[in-house]
């Protein structure tokens, strides 16, 4: 059953792939392009200035060699590191439309999760066009990195990354299937401080999950939920994989996890099994969450 589900994860990739390579270029040098929302949007051509909002879209035109056409970037944006030098514009619910427009861009790179309708009308009314990003599983960082491929006329850079990604997520995969536990894991996305947040079914941390061959204990729930600590007592994972951040005080997000209160007779801080994760590389859904699936790989399996 797990290799079913893993073939029709890698086909509906394939699927979602093509349909990318449907966008068009036109003899004038316009270029017509569906946004991962199904919205068309038309460009006079590839885009030399570029604004992107969310780190992952940032992330992704630099590792396809486009990072130079970028003259903005969300404030969240951080990586790589030469993205310092990129002016910096409000983004989320208080995005700074007149910041944007002042850049004048060819194109802006928004998300569906994070700017609302009204701002991409803004942008539009100002003759900006806005291409919407949405991703959720590893198969939209592959039609994401494909799209803006596109845009910055970087096709056979942005086919190359893919095809490295696909290369890796593989070679971890065969490896994990040599060495499988077929033991559980939780995914700490948020602390508890800030309420118990964790991740089901539909996302790409689940398929980061399934590739390493554990079973995540909350894969009975859909998207990002909010969760109690008495479920994970309850649920008794393996492992604990913390994705706090740590901000130079207190204690670290592992020991934080270890020292709470009821939650020491959980098998993985019985047996010291919690992993506190990069959390950019394995939240942001990019070319870089190969960098935490192989770090997952090296904590479960030891090498």
């Amino acid at each position: 059953m797990k290799k079913l589900f893993t073939l029709i994860a890698w086909l509906t990739a394939a699927m979602l792939v093509f349909s990318a390579c449907a966008d068009t270029s036109a003899k004038d040098g316009s270029i017509k392009i569906t946004d991962m929302v199904g919205r068309e949007i038309t460009l006079d051509g590839y885009a030399d200035k570029i604004v992107a909002l969310q780190p992952s879209d940032c992330e992704i035109l630099y590792s396809i060699g486009a990072g130079s056409a970028l003259v903005g970037r969300g404030e969240y944006c951080n990586y790589p590191a030469e993205i310092a030098d990129v002016p910096a514009v409000q983004s989320g619910s208080e995005t700074n439309i007149e910041q944007i427009i002042a850049l004048a861009p060819d194109v802006v790179i928004m998300s569906k999760m994070s700017q609302s309708p009204e701002q991409v009308e803004a942008l539009e009314n100002a003759g900006i066009p806005v291409f919407m990003s949405d991703v959720q599983d590893i198969a939209g960082i592959y039609v994401a990195i494909e799209k803006l491929g596109l845009i910055a006329g970087k096709q056979d850079e942005a086919a190359s990354v893919i095809s490295d990604m696909k290369a890796a997520f593989d070679d971890i995969r065969v490896k994990s299937q040599v060495q499988s536990t077929y033991k559980t894991v939780y995914f700490e996305t948020s602390p508890l401080e800030w309420g118990l947040w964790t991740t089901g079914t539909g996302t790409f941390m689940q398929e980061i999950a399934d590739l390493l061959g554990v079973k995540n204990i909350f894969d009975d729930v859909s998207g990002w939920v909010q969760v109690s600590a008495e479920q994970v007592i309850d649920r008794n994972p393996d492992y604990i994989v913390t994705t706090a951040m740590y901000f130079g005080t207190g204690m670290q997000p592992d020991e934080e996890v270890k020292s709470r209160d009821g939650w020491g007779g959980i098998s993985a801080i019985a047996n010291n099994n919690v992993f506190n994760a990069n959390s950019d590389e394995l939240t942001i859904p990019s070319v870089r969450l190969v960098l935490g699936a192989q770090a997952l790989y090296n904590f479960i399996y030891g090498n």
